[in-house]
């Protein structure tokens, strides 16, 4: 039985053994590269794709996890980021 994102979200950020964000990201680009390149078998086709989804879905859930942090350093609120002040502006996202 195929598993939902949610549960491949909840495995790959708990998983010690799950590459970082970084690695998870090339590897993911990659993939894609590849797959639009065309030249893939199906059956690989298939299995890069079900390996993206899964990268994908750990990505997703540790950008979450960051941006849940963030809202708690705020004080719940997200707020716009200034580049030139190199930091958050009192602007809370509406």
């Amino acid at each position: 039985m195929a598993n939902s994102p949610d549960t491949v979200a909840n495995a790959a950020t708990t998983d010690p053994a799950a590459p970082s964000f970084e690695r998870a990201l090339a590897e993911l680009e990659g993939i894609v590269a590849a797959m639009e390149a065309g030249q893939m078998p199906l059956q690989e086709s298939l299995d890069a794709y079900r390996r993206g989804m899964e990268l994908l879905c750990q990505c997703r859930a540790t950008l979450d996890a960051a941006e849940q942090q963030i809202r708690v350093l705020e004080g719940g609120e997200l707020r716009d980021f200034d580049p030139a002040r190199g930091a958050a502006t009192d602007n809370p996202e509406g």
